[in-house]
Protein backbone atom coordinates (compact mmCIF):
# COMPACT_ATOMS: atom_id res chain seq x y z
CA UNK A 1 0.00 0.00 0.00
CA UNK A 2 1.40 3.34 -0.99
CA UNK A 3 -0.40 6.58 1.53
CA UNK A 4 2.35 8.81 2.16
CA UNK A 5 1.75 10.39 5.27
CA UNK A 6 1.10 14.31 4.52
CA UNK A 7 3.20 17.08 7.10
CA UNK A 8 1.01 18.30 10.05
CA UNK A 9 1.40 21.38 8.58
CA UNK A 10 -1.18 20.80 5.86
CA UNK A 11 -4.66 21.60 6.11
CA UNK A 12 -7.19 19.34 4.48
CA UNK A 13 -10.10 20.72 5.24
CA UNK A 14 -11.57 23.95 6.55
CA UNK A 15 -14.29 26.26 7.25
CA UNK A 16 -14.37 29.94 6.73
CA UNK A 17 -17.30 32.16 8.23
CA UNK A 18 -19.59 29.26 7.86
CA UNK A 19 -23.28 29.77 9.09
CA UNK A 20 -26.84 27.50 8.64
CA UNK A 21 -30.05 29.01 9.58
CA UNK A 22 -33.07 27.12 9.85
CA UNK A 23 -36.37 28.75 9.01
CA UNK A 24 -36.50 32.22 8.95
CA UNK A 25 -38.39 35.02 11.35
CA UNK A 26 -38.96 34.33 14.69
CA UNK A 27 -38.46 30.58 13.83
CA UNK A 28 -35.56 30.93 12.41
CA UNK A 29 -32.58 28.81 14.20
CA UNK A 30 -28.72 29.96 13.82
CA UNK A 31 -27.64 26.52 14.08
CA UNK A 32 -24.07 27.82 12.76
CA UNK A 33 -22.53 31.31 13.13
CA UNK A 34 -19.60 32.50 11.40
CA UNK A 35 -17.63 29.34 11.85
CA UNK A 36 -13.96 29.72 11.44
CA UNK A 37 -11.86 26.07 11.85
CA UNK A 38 -9.20 24.37 9.81
CA UNK A 39 -8.12 20.69 10.13
CA UNK A 40 -4.16 19.69 9.40
CA UNK A 41 -3.59 16.42 7.46
CA UNK A 42 -3.11 13.53 9.58
CA UNK A 43 -4.70 15.09 12.62
CA UNK A 44 -7.11 13.58 14.96
CA UNK A 45 -9.77 16.06 15.74
CA UNK A 46 -12.81 15.87 18.25
CA UNK A 47 -16.17 18.43 17.84
CA UNK A 48 -17.72 18.88 21.30
CA UNK A 49 -20.52 20.42 22.61
CA UNK A 50 -23.77 20.74 24.61
CA UNK A 51 -27.22 19.23 22.67
CA UNK A 52 -27.98 21.88 20.11
CA UNK A 53 -24.75 23.44 19.58
CA UNK A 54 -24.15 22.72 16.41
CA UNK A 55 -21.73 20.19 16.03
CA UNK A 56 -23.01 17.79 13.69
CA UNK A 57 -24.47 20.71 11.65
CA UNK A 58 -20.88 21.73 11.47
CA UNK A 59 -20.06 18.08 10.59
CA UNK A 60 -22.27 17.41 7.78
CA UNK A 61 -21.22 21.06 6.28
CA UNK A 62 -17.54 19.85 6.55
CA UNK A 63 -18.66 16.36 4.76
CA UNK A 64 -20.75 17.81 1.97
CA UNK A 65 -23.83 16.44 3.34
CA UNK A 66 -25.09 19.30 3.85
CA UNK A 67 -25.14 23.11 2.64
CA UNK A 68 -24.65 26.09 4.68
CA UNK A 69 -26.20 29.29 4.55
CA UNK A 70 -23.06 31.27 3.60
CA UNK A 71 -19.26 31.01 4.29
CA UNK A 72 -16.89 28.64 2.53
CA UNK A 73 -15.71 24.77 3.06
CA UNK A 74 -12.70 23.45 1.64
CA UNK A 75 -12.19 19.61 1.64
CA UNK A 76 -9.41 17.99 -0.06
CA UNK A 77 -8.44 20.91 -2.62
CA UNK A 78 -12.25 21.00 -3.50
CA UNK A 79 -14.49 24.21 -2.65
CA UNK A 80 -17.61 22.66 -1.56
CA UNK A 81 -19.71 26.02 -1.74
CA UNK A 82 -18.51 26.38 -5.81
CA UNK A 83 -19.40 22.58 -6.59
CA UNK A 84 -23.04 21.81 -8.29
CA UNK A 85 -24.92 18.78 -6.86
CA UNK A 86 -23.30 16.17 -9.21
CA UNK A 87 -19.17 17.55 -8.07
CA UNK A 88 -20.41 17.46 -4.79
CA UNK A 89 -21.61 13.91 -4.54
CA UNK A 90 -18.19 12.81 -6.53
CA UNK A 91 -16.53 14.45 -3.72
CA UNK A 92 -18.15 13.18 -1.20
CA UNK A 93 -17.90 9.64 -2.58
CA UNK A 94 -14.47 9.93 -3.79
CA UNK A 95 -12.55 12.28 -0.82
CA UNK A 96 -14.83 11.27 2.24
CA UNK A 97 -15.17 8.53 4.59
CA UNK A 98 -17.76 8.02 6.80
CA UNK A 99 -17.98 6.39 10.08
CA UNK A 100 -21.75 6.77 12.03
CA UNK A 101 -23.29 5.51 15.52
CA UNK A 102 -25.47 2.97 13.26
CA UNK A 103 -23.14 0.92 11.29
CA UNK A 104 -25.18 1.89 7.74
CA UNK A 105 -24.15 -1.67 6.86
CA UNK A 106 -26.42 -3.04 3.71
CA UNK A 107 -27.53 -6.31 5.37
CA UNK A 108 -27.84 -8.50 2.30
CA UNK A 109 -24.26 -7.78 1.08
CA UNK A 110 -21.51 -9.60 3.22
CA UNK A 111 -19.19 -7.87 5.23
CA UNK A 112 -16.24 -7.87 2.51
CA UNK A 113 -19.12 -6.39 0.26
CA UNK A 114 -20.09 -3.85 2.28
CA UNK A 115 -15.85 -2.65 2.46
CA UNK A 116 -15.34 -2.40 -0.91
CA UNK A 117 -19.18 -0.91 -2.09
CA UNK A 118 -17.89 2.46 -2.37
CA UNK A 119 -15.50 1.72 -4.83
CA UNK A 120 -17.81 -0.42 -6.08
CA UNK A 121 -20.44 2.21 -6.93
CA UNK A 122 -17.39 4.63 -8.35
CA UNK A 123 -16.65 2.07 -10.60
CA UNK A 124 -12.99 1.37 -8.99
CA UNK A 125 -10.78 -1.79 -8.41
CA UNK A 126 -10.02 -1.52 -4.76
CA UNK A 127 -6.33 -1.88 -3.89
CA UNK A 128 -5.99 -5.71 -2.87
CA UNK A 129 -2.76 -4.78 -0.65
CA UNK A 130 -5.02 -2.42 1.48
CA UNK A 131 -7.60 -4.19 1.47
CA UNK A 132 -5.33 -7.25 2.60
CA UNK A 133 -3.94 -4.92 5.39
CA UNK A 134 -7.32 -3.07 6.49
CA UNK A 135 -8.96 -6.60 6.90
CA UNK A 136 -5.84 -8.01 8.56
CA UNK A 137 -5.48 -5.51 10.97
CA UNK A 138 -9.17 -5.23 11.84
CA UNK A 139 -9.30 -9.02 12.36
CA UNK A 140 -11.84 -9.31 9.99
CA UNK A 141 -10.21 -11.96 7.63
CA UNK A 142 -13.06 -14.98 9.25
CA UNK A 143 -15.81 -12.32 8.55
CA UNK A 144 -15.24 -11.46 5.48
CA UNK A 145 -18.40 -14.04 4.13
CA UNK A 146 -21.08 -13.08 7.03
CA UNK A 147 -23.60 -10.96 6.56
CA UNK A 148 -24.15 -7.84 9.14
CA UNK A 149 -26.85 -10.23 10.88
CA UNK A 150 -23.84 -12.34 11.55
CA UNK A 151 -21.53 -9.91 13.49
CA UNK A 152 -21.45 -8.34 16.96
CA UNK A 153 -21.72 -4.97 16.94
CA UNK A 154 -17.98 -4.37 17.11
CA UNK A 155 -17.35 -6.23 14.23
CA UNK A 156 -19.88 -4.28 12.25
CA UNK A 157 -18.22 -0.91 13.51
CA UNK A 158 -14.71 -2.10 12.27
CA UNK A 159 -16.49 -3.37 8.86
CA UNK A 160 -17.79 0.06 8.39
CA UNK A 161 -14.14 1.63 9.12
CA UNK A 162 -12.60 -0.49 6.66
CA UNK A 163 -15.40 0.98 4.53
CA UNK A 164 -14.64 4.26 5.17
CA UNK A 165 -10.60 3.83 4.53
CA UNK A 166 -10.78 1.74 1.52
CA UNK A 167 -10.91 4.82 -1.09
CA UNK A 168 -8.58 6.18 0.57
CA UNK A 169 -10.65 9.11 1.46
CA UNK A 170 -9.00 12.86 2.50
CA UNK A 171 -10.80 12.94 5.84
CA UNK A 172 -13.14 10.32 7.64
CA UNK A 173 -15.65 11.65 9.32
CA UNK A 174 -16.83 9.65 12.53
CA UNK A 175 -20.13 10.44 14.28
CA UNK A 176 -20.62 9.48 17.28
CA UNK A 177 -18.78 6.34 16.52
CA UNK A 178 -18.65 4.23 19.91
CA UNK A 179 -22.25 5.01 20.70
CA UNK A 180 -23.67 2.11 20.27
CA UNK A 181 -20.35 -0.44 21.41
CA UNK A 182 -19.72 -1.18 25.14
CA UNK A 183 -16.53 -0.10 26.71
CA UNK A 184 -13.94 -2.67 25.24
CA UNK A 185 -15.11 -2.73 21.64
CA UNK A 186 -15.45 1.49 22.01
CA UNK A 187 -11.26 1.43 23.68
CA UNK A 188 -10.65 -1.13 20.77
CA UNK A 189 -12.08 1.46 17.98
CA UNK A 190 -10.59 4.52 18.97
CA UNK A 191 -7.24 3.26 19.02
CA UNK A 192 -7.36 1.64 15.85
CA UNK A 193 -8.99 5.31 14.68
CA UNK A 194 -5.60 7.30 16.34
CA UNK A 195 -3.21 4.15 14.76
CA UNK A 196 -4.83 5.45 11.10
CA UNK A 197 -3.48 8.93 11.69
CA UNK A 198 0.11 7.64 12.95
CA UNK A 199 0.58 5.12 10.17
CA UNK A 200 -1.33 6.18 7.47
CA UNK A 201 -1.07 9.89 7.51
CA UNK A 202 -5.58 10.21 7.77
CA UNK A 203 -6.98 12.88 8.95
CA UNK A 204 -10.74 12.15 11.24
CA UNK A 205 -12.88 14.36 12.24
CA UNK A 206 -15.31 12.43 15.14
CA UNK A 207 -18.44 13.89 16.70
CA UNK A 208 -18.75 12.92 20.35
CA UNK A 209 -20.34 13.54 23.91
CA UNK A 210 -17.73 11.28 25.45
CA UNK A 211 -14.90 12.76 27.07
CA UNK A 212 -13.04 9.67 27.27
CA UNK A 213 -13.64 9.26 23.57
CA UNK A 214 -12.61 13.03 22.49
CA UNK A 215 -9.12 12.09 25.02
CA UNK A 216 -7.78 9.72 21.93
CA UNK A 217 -7.75 12.90 19.80
CA UNK A 218 -4.96 14.94 19.36
CA UNK A 219 -7.72 17.88 19.49
CA UNK A 220 -10.93 18.72 21.13
CA UNK A 221 -12.81 22.03 19.43
CA UNK A 222 -15.47 22.69 21.14
CA UNK A 223 -19.15 24.40 19.82
CA UNK A 224 -21.78 26.69 21.86
CA UNK A 225 -24.87 28.06 20.20
CA UNK A 226 -23.05 27.51 17.03
CA UNK A 227 -19.38 29.02 17.88
CA UNK A 228 -15.99 27.61 18.27
CA UNK A 229 -15.68 28.70 21.89
CA UNK A 230 -12.50 26.39 22.66
CA UNK A 231 -9.85 24.40 21.13
CA UNK A 232 -7.96 22.33 23.04
CA UNK A 233 -4.54 20.43 22.38
CA UNK A 234 -3.82 17.16 23.85
CA UNK A 235 -6.90 17.27 25.91
CA UNK A 236 -7.39 14.87 29.01
CA UNK A 237 -10.80 13.64 29.76
CA UNK A 238 -11.00 15.79 32.93
CA UNK A 239 -9.60 18.82 30.94
CA UNK A 240 -12.51 18.32 28.62
CA UNK A 241 -14.71 17.59 30.91
CA UNK A 242 -13.78 21.01 32.84
CA UNK A 243 -14.01 22.90 29.68
CA UNK A 244 -17.74 21.57 29.43
CA UNK A 245 -18.53 22.28 32.40
CA UNK A 246 -18.05 25.91 31.88
CA UNK A 247 -20.83 25.61 29.00
CA UNK A 248 -22.92 24.37 31.32
CA UNK A 249 -23.14 20.97 29.33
Amino acid sequence: MTMPAPSLLDTIASAHQLTKVYGSGEAEVRALDGVDVDFAAGSFTAIMGPSGSGKSTLMHCLAGLDRPTSGRVLLGGHDLSALNDKALTRVRRDAVGFVFQAFNLLPTLTAEQNIVLPLDLAGRRPDADLLVRLVESLRLTDRLKHLPSQLSGGQQQRVAIARALISQPAVVFADEPTGALDSRASHELLNYLRKTCIDLGQTIVMVTHDPNAAAFADRTVLLSDGSVVDDLAQPSAAAIMAAMAKLGA
